[in-house]
C-alpha cells in the first residue's frame, strides 16, 4: 500500500524538484514506473541516449518509489548510485524506468532500477542500484 498516489507525487515534485526528468506512469508497493520522452538535450552522438540522462532518470525513479512509501519528504537524498550500461538506447524512442525498493528502513532506503527502451522492452539498457539517506521521522519509527 502506498501513502501517496502518482498524482500527489507529481504535484509535490512540481514544488520541490521541478527540474526532474520524466513522468510517473504508476506507483505501487515498493515500486514505481516512469517514462521519459527523449529530446535533443538527452542525446549523445549516434543518436543514443546519454549515460547522464539514464543515471539521472533512474535516480528520480527511485526517489518516486520512496515518496510513494514514506510520503512527501524533500530531504530523502541519494547517498550512493551505481550504474551498469548494458547496451545502447536509441535516441529515437522513449525510455522507461522500473524502480523497485529492496530495503526501506528508518534511515536508509536501497533500490534498483532497470531502464528499457520502448523500441525493445525485453532487454534492459541499464541496471542501476542506489541508496538514499532518509531524515529522522518525528516518531522515530520506520516510515510506512
Amino acid at each position: 500500500m502506498t501513502v501517496m498516489t502518482a498524482e500527489q507525487i507529481e504535484h509535490f515534485l512540481d514544488e520541490v524538484f521541478p527540474q526532474r526528468m520524466g513522468r510517473i506512469e504508476s506507483v505501487g508497493a515498493m515500486s514505481a514506473t516512469l517514462r521519459l520522452t527523449i529530446g535533443e538535450q538527452h542525446l549523445r552522438p549516434g543518436p543514443r541516449v546519454s549515460g547522464p540522462t539514464m543515471m539521472g532518470f533512474a535516480d528520480v525513479a527511485l526517489y518516486v518509489a520512496i515518496l510513494a512509501q514514506i510520503g512527501p519528504e524533500a530531504m530523502a537524498v541519494t547517498s550512493d548510485l551505481n550504474c551498469h550500461f548494458l547496451r545502447a538506447a536509441s535516441g529515437e524512442h522513449d525510455i522507461v524506468a522500473h524502480a523497485k525498493l529492496i530495503k526501506l528502513g528508518r534511515r536508509l532506503a536501497v533500490g534498483e532500477v532497470q531502464i528499457f527502451s520502448v523500441s525493445d522492452d525485453t532487454k534492459p539498457v541499464a541496471h542501476i542500484t542506489a541508496s538514499y539517506a532518509l531524515p529522522d521521522s518525528p516518531t522515530g519509527q520506520p516510515p510506512r
